[in-house]
């Protein structure tokens, strides 16, 4: 069973106009929403940042059936992870069963703000380890004192909680990642249709949903949506490590120099044709994703939903 859902880009998009997003996808079929938690959008053309919470918190009183999860929150070092307990468990009441929760090891982009040192990937995945864990107990109502390698909790208790808690949805990029999201007995969340990802994480015990995102730009003139992507998600074409190592707008901005059109338009749909995201689809699919929400790069995301409604939806 495959369940389609749609992009709220906090990079992208203030606070008011997700909320009319969010209310514009439920009434057009979509299942779920993704919401990206960002303290930085990539680039300065992307133009916004709101708090993710306070986001949700407007979402959950305007919709009444669409499932949402966060895109995920890195809860390390910029906020700690008896906070994100604390954030996600009234969510999830306030959603009543339409919340869960992704997490990752985060970007240097986001998490450098309190000017705390940024580890290196193998101890962020053992803090991730802990994190999930010490978040779990705190969902469980009960009185929590712990002292672990990395994280303190004194006398802590959720006094607001849902009588399930959220599911854990766990950002994988690679092979290390995806084990530990297996081992943590959650879902998966990816960025890339890798079967092998995939693979390692149903061996390692994982059992959940498996979400990824794909990034378009729909729009009547092809070359136009491709200047869209280059204006306002030339990141989309930055490769490697430097989405989690680079620690400000203006350094992707730097890398984005490096990005031309010929670049975007390999990696991201664009134009009217709804052929090209089809066949990403079933590239996802057949990687082993089940979860896909569709992220329309620029402003028209009007434009998107009509195009969701009259071409893709009967499609998929």
């Amino acid at each position: 069973m495959v369940s389609y859902g749609y992009t709220l880009s906090s990079e992208e998009h203030g606070p008011t106009e997700l909320v009319r997003f969010a209310e514009q996808a439920e009434a057009v079929g979509f299942e779920f929403l993704s919401i990206s938690d960002h303290y930085h959008p990539w680039t300065t053309s992307q133009g916004q940042s709101p708090f993710v919470w306070t986001t949700i918190g407007a979402v959950a009183a305007r919709t009444t059936t669409i499932g949402l999860g966060v895109g995920v929150v890195c809860p390390l070092i910029r906020i700690h992870p008896a906070v994100v307990a604390q954030a996600a468990a009234t969510a999830a009441v306030m959603m009543e069963g339409r919340f869960f929760l992704g997490v990752g090891t985060g970007e240097l982009l986001n998490e450098h703000i309190t000017g705390e040192r940024w580890p290196a990937i193998e101890t962020r995945l053992e803090m991730l380890r802990e994190a999930v864990g010490l978040m779990q107990r705190l969902w469980s109502g009960e009185a929590v004192d712990h002292t672990g390698r990395y994280y303190t909790v004194e006398n802590a208790r959720l006094f607001t909680h849902p009588v399930e808690p959220p599911d854990v949805v766990v950002s994988a990029f690679g092979s290390r990642a995806a084990r530990l999201a297996g081992e943590l007995g959650g879902g998966l969340w990816s960025t890339s249709p890798d079967a092998e990802v995939v693979e390692t994480f149903e061996k390692a015990g994982g059992s959940g949903r498996r979400v990824a995102q794909i990034t378009l730009c729909h729009a009547e003139d092809r070359r136009e949506a491709v200047r869209t992507v280059l204006r306002t998600w030339p990141n989309a074409a930055i490769p490697g490590q430097l989405s989690q190592d680079l620690p400000t707008w203006t350094h992707f901005e730097t890398a984005a120099t490096l990005v031309d059109a010929e670049q975007v338009a390999s990696v991201v749909p664009c134009g009217p044709d709804p052929e090209p995201v089809i066949e990403l689809v079933e590239r996802y699919l057949d990687a082993g994703f089940d979860h896909l929400h569709f992220h329309q790069v620029g402003s028209d995301q009007d434009g998107f939903f009509r195009f969701w409604e009259r071409s893709l939806l009967p499609a998929l």
